[in-house]
C-alpha cells in the first residue's frame, strides 16, 4: 500500500504546503490529490513569492489586474485568491466527503497587521468574504496580539488557520481562542460549526538549537515539542468542555504539524512525516518531502497520547543550555518578523512584475 495512504487511513489528513499557478495548470495538484491522498493545503507570502517570481504563469493576470486599477497588497491578494479558489474546488470533494472538515486552503491575512487585533478581524472577514469558498482557511498568528482577533473572528464565523504555534502553552491559548469564540455563538443561538486548526511548528526548532547541542541530541526537540503539544490536544478533547462544545455540534480543532521538511541534509528526508503520524491531526508538507515519503516512507506506531518521552528529552536540552519557553517566545517573535520580510519582498516582487508587464504592454501597443 502507498505510503500516504497508510498514513490517511491511520487517521492523518496530508496536505500541500505549497501552490503555484503552474502546477494547477499542468495538473500537478490534481495528481497529487489522486495518487497521494493530498486533501488540503497551505500557503504563506514566501511560497507566492517563489510562484509568481519563477516564471510568466502570473504576468497575463497581472496585466488585467493593472487595468483594473490594482497595485500593491490588493493585487497580491486577488492573485492568491485566483489560485486558491481554483485549489479549493479541486478539494471540494474532500471537503464534502468529510461533512467540512478537511479538503481546505489556506491564506494569510497581511503581517504587517500582526500587533493590530482589530484590523486583523476586518482583514479576516473580508477576505473569507472574498474568497467565497466554504472551504478557505484564513490564517491568523498565535500571537498575543492574535489571540483575541483568532476569537472574534471564529465569534464571527470565519474559519481560521492559527498559525506561528511553537509550543504547547502557545497551542493552548489558540485553542482557548477558538473555543470562547464557539461558546460565544453557542450562546446567542448560533451555528457552532465553524472549523479551525492550530499549526504547530517543528523543524525551526531544530535549526534553532543545531549548534548549540551535543550530537546525539541533534534532531529531537522539535519533535519531543511536538510531542508534548500532542499529549495537551489529546487531554483538551477529552476535556468536559471540550466535549461540550462538541455535544452542541462544533467540529473540533484539529492539530496541524507545520514546517516538516527536513532541513538537516544528515537526518532522514521523512523525519517528521513518521514521527508526527497521529489520528485526528493534519501534516502539511512541501512537494519534495510529500514525494519522498510516498516513494520510500515507512509508518511505525502512531505518536504516544501520553507524549512518550518527550519531557525526558526536553530535559536533556535543559541541562544543555536550552531553555524551551524562552526559544518558543523567540521562535514566534522571529517568525513574525520572516514573515513581514516575506511580505514586503513579495510586495516588491509584485511592484517589479507590475512593471515588466506594463512595460511589455506599452512596447506592444507601440509595435
Amino acid at each position: 500500500m502507498n505510503p500516504t495512504r497508510k498514513l490517511h487511513d491511520l487517521g492523518q489528513s496530508i496536505w500541500l504546503d505549497n501552490i503555484t499557478r503552474g502546477m494547477l495548470n499542468d495538473g500537478t495538484l490534481a495528481k497529487y490529490i489522486a495518487d497521494y491522498n493530498v486533501t488540503g493545503l497551505t500557503s504563506n507570502p514566501s511560497i507566492f513569492d517563489k510562484a509568481i517570481s519563477g516564471g510568466t504563469d502570473y504576468d497575463e493576470a497581472i496585466a488585467k489586474l493593472i487595468a483594473d486599477g490594482s497595485e500593491g497588497e490588493e493585487l497580491f491578494f486577488e492573485l492568491a485568491l485566483q489560485d486558491l479558489t481554483r485549489a479549493a474546488d479541486l478539494f471540494k470533494p474532500a471537503h464534502e466527503a468529510s461533512r467540512g472538515v478537511d479538503g481546505f486552503v489556506s491564506l494569510e491575512v497581511s503581517p504587517l497587521l500582526a500587533d493590530e487585533t482589530h484590523a486583523t478581524i476586518d482583514s479576516a472577514v473580508a477576505l473569507h468574504a472574498k474568497g467565497r469558498r466554504d472551504n478557505l482557511f484564513i490564517k491568523i498568528p498565535g500571537t498575543p496580539a492574535g489571540i483575541p482577533a483568532i476569537e472574534e473572528s471564529v465569534y464571527r464565523g470565519v474559519p481560521i488557520n492559527v498559525t506561528l504555534l511553537f509550543s504547547r502553552e502557545q497551542y493552548l491559548a489558540a485553542a482557548e481562542a477558538w473555543m470562547r469564540g464557539i461558546e460565544r455563538r453557542i450562546a446567542e443561538g448560533k451555528s457552532p460549526n465553524v472549523e479551525s486548526v492550530a499549526s504547530i511548528f517543528v523543524s525551526r526548532w531544530d535549526v534553532a538549537v543545531a549548534d548549540k547541542v551535543p550530537v546525539e541530541l541533534k534532531d529531537r526537540l522539535g519533535i519531543a515539542i511536538g510531542q508534548r503539544s500532542y499529549k495537551a490536544y489529546v487531554e483538551l478533547r477529552e476535556s468536559e468542555r471540550w466535549k461540550k462544545l462538541i455535544a452542541a455540534g462544533a467540529h473540533p480543532q484539529r492539530l496541524l504539524w507545520a514546517s516538516t521538511g527536513t532541513k538537516d541534509p544528515k537526518a532522514s528526508d521523512t523525519l517528521y512525516i513518521a514521527a508526527l503520524a497521529a489520528p485526528d491531526t493534519i501534516n502539511t508538507m512541501p512537494d519534495k518531502t510529500l514525494l519522498a515519503f510516498a516513494d520510500h516512507g515507512k509508518l511505525g506506531a502512531p505518536m504516544a497520547k501520553d507524549g512518550g518521552d518527550c519531557e525526558k528529552v526536553i530535559a536533556q536540552f535543559k541541562a544543555a543550555g536550552i531553555d524551551d519557553a524562552e526559544l518558543a517566545g523567540k521562535l514566534q517573535r522571529d517568525g513574525a518578523a520572516a514573515f513581514v520580510k516575506s511580505w514586503n519582498d513579495l510586495l516588491k516582487r509584485i511592484a517589479q512584475k507590475r512593471s515588466s508587464v506594463a512595460e511589455a504592454a506599452g512596447k506592444g501597443a507601440r509595435a
